[in-house]
Order: C-alpha cells, then sequence, then structure tokens
C-alpha cells in the first residue's frame, strides 16, 4: 500500500485516479480548494489552497506519492507551473515521487512534426493550458533536484467533454510523439488513464520521464 496524495484530486482526471488508488488498496488523499459532495470509498479529503508554500509543505512531508492533477483554467491559471516549481525541490528534499498529469499538447504529431500545439488544428481556446502544462514538463526535465518523477501526456481526445468507460486497457509511448490508433484517433477514458496512473505507482517503468497514455 502507498501513500498517494492527489492535487486536484476532485477533478476529472484526479477523481478518476483518486477511485482507482483507493479500490486497489492505497491510502489516497484528496486535495481541492473546496469539500466535495461526495467522495470515493476509502478517499479522503483535504481541502486547502496548494499555492501556500506551508500547506503543499505539510502535504509533502505526510505522503510517499504526490500527483499533480491540477488544470490551468479558472483561478488556476497561471499558477500550475507555480505549484510545480514549489514541490519539486519540497518532494526531492523529501524523497517523494511526483507524477504530473500533463496534456498532449507538448507530444509532436509525427517525429519530426510540430508540437500538437503548434498545429492549426489545435483549439485556440485550449492553447494556454496546453502552453503552462508544457512548461510544467520543462521545469521537470530542467530541474537540478534529484527528484523522482514521470509526466504523463494523455491522448489529444481526453477530456470530460469526451467521456469514456474503464476497459482496464491502454497503451503507453515515450518517443514524445502523439499516440493515436490505425484511424488516427487519440483518445483514452478518465477510468483507464487512471488505471495507468496507479499501475505507474505500483510497478515503476518510467523514472524522470514522460509518456503518452492512449488506446
Amino acid at each position: 500500500m502507498t501513500h498517494i496524495t492527489i492535487l486536484g484530486g476532485t477533478g476529472y482526471a484526479g477523481a478518476a485516479i483518486a477511485q482507482e488508488a483507493a479500490g486497489r488498496g492505497h491510502q489516497v488523499v484528496s486535495v481541492s480548494r473546496s469539500v466535495p459532495a461526495a467522495l470515493p470509498a476509502g478517499v479522503e479529503h483535504v481541502a486547502g489552497d496548494v499555492t501556500d508554500q506551508q500547506f503543499l509543505t505539510r502535504l509533502v512531508s505526510a505522503t510517499e506519492h504526490i500527483i499533480l492533477a491540477l488544470s490551468p483554467r479558472g483561478t488556476m491559471e497561471g499558477h500550475v507551473r507555480e505549484v510545480a516549481q514549489a514541490l519539486i525541490p519540497l518532494a526531492a528534499a523529501a524523497g517523494v515521487r511526483v507524477g504530473v498529469i500533463g496534456g498532449a499538447g507538448s507530444l509532436r504529431v509525427s517525429p519530426e512534426g510540430l508540437r500538437l500545439v503548434d498545429t492549426q488544428e489545435f483549439p485556440p481556446e485550449f492553447r494556454a493550458e496546453a502552453l503552462e502544462l508544457a512548461e510544467v514538463w520543462s521545469q521537470l526535465r530542467e530541474t537540478e533536484h534529484d527528484l523522482d518523477w514521470y509526466y504523463i501526456s494523455p491522448a489529444a481526445g481526453f477530456g470530460a467533454h469526451n467521456p469514456g468507460e474503464r476497459t482496464g486497457k491502454y497503451r503507453t509511448d515515450d518517443s514524445g510523439v502523439l499516440l493515436t490508433d490505425a484511424d488516427g484517433a487519440s483518445e483514452l477514458s478518465a477510468e483507464d488513464l487512471a488505471v495507468a496512473v496507479v499501475d505507474e505507482v505500483e510497478m515503476p517503468k518510467h523514472r524522470k520521464a514522460r509518456f503518452a497514455v492512449a488506446y
């Protein structure tokens, strides 16, 4: 059993990860600013502002594994990079492993192609969010701290606007290229992202690395 703390644990990705992790017997703490109406069985909730250094320090000191599942939109736009910047040295000093749920925007559409976020087809309303998550990816790559981390880029079609269901199946790829199926689609449900995340918690295969997850 691992003690897992999820920043943004009541969001679309975070809630699914919390449910999957608790269902497998892990001790899960879900963190958000407000208390949710309901929580998955076995999940503890802590309310607070993760941009507060003291609050973040307390969270890090009480866990083994932190998953940053914050979305840089609304009141968090521009602040997810700040949370990551504060989290990296804290987690490194405490020996806490960090997982980041990033976006597909930083992946390339082909080995020599553009990043997805730089293509004309990328929705402009999601561009700022994708660029901020790409900055977090850069922070991890360029850190001088000895941190055990991984960064997950879900499928391009991943999101609350495109829900799916749990199949227990997924593919991963660490080439930095968008993962698509034979028809060119890039899809993944929140539940199967959660399966991939908790598999990585239980059986680490990616250390100091980014990987894509899709069907």
